[in-house]
């Protein structure tokens, strides 16, 4: 909770529309005031606008495509680019979410710089339908290198055999 002493106070105006909406999402996900959730959109949008504009600072994070692979070669284009940003992508899960399209998943870790680059470079694709790219400061070096990314074996996972191959 916040000291209301470290609060000030914003006026902002809204449509109904946008006020309607905003107060429904509000409702969902059991917000108790609009300026919780004001304050959680800013806080996100705060944190969207540092890694944009922080460009040589190492992150972590995640990269979600949606794309059909019913396109000519996009399955091979998306390989290749992930081959291209190998050293920038820990791990990549794939699935298929339907007859036609496929959610990707890239964990990655590089400066801001280089994953924007990726995550453009799989914008630009014909026949991907989305990219969410949400990162975060990995902290000091040290700390990183002893947390590597590994696989959480107290989980049932429909490929037990698959940890043995996660460092």
């Amino acid at each position: 909770m916040i000291d209301n002493s470290e609060l000030s106070r914003i006026g902002i105006s809204l449509s109904k529309e946008l006020r309607d909406e905003f107060d429904r999402i509000l409702i969902a996900r059991h917000y108790a005031s609009r300026s919780e959730g004001i304050r959680d959109a800013i806080r996100t949008y705060t944190v969207n606008n540092q890694w944009l504009s922080d460009k040589n600072t190492r992150r972590r994070g995640v990269i979600i495509l949606v794309y059909s692979y019913s396109e000519n070669d996009l399955p091979a284009t998306i390989a290749g680019i992930r081959n291209e940003y190998k050293n920038s992508i820990s791990i990549s899960l794939q699935t298929a979410i339907s007859q036609s399209r496929r959610l990707e998943v890239l964990l990655v870790e590089d400066n801001s710089t280089t994953i924007q680059a990726l995550a453009g470079r799989l914008m630009g694709l014909d026949g991907v339908e989305s990219v969410k790219v949400t990162t975060f400061l990995t902290g000091n070096p040290q700390d990183v290198a002893l947390s590597p990314i590994q696989w959480d074996s107290r989980m049932d996972h429909p490929l037990p055999d698959l940890s043995e191959n996660i460092i």
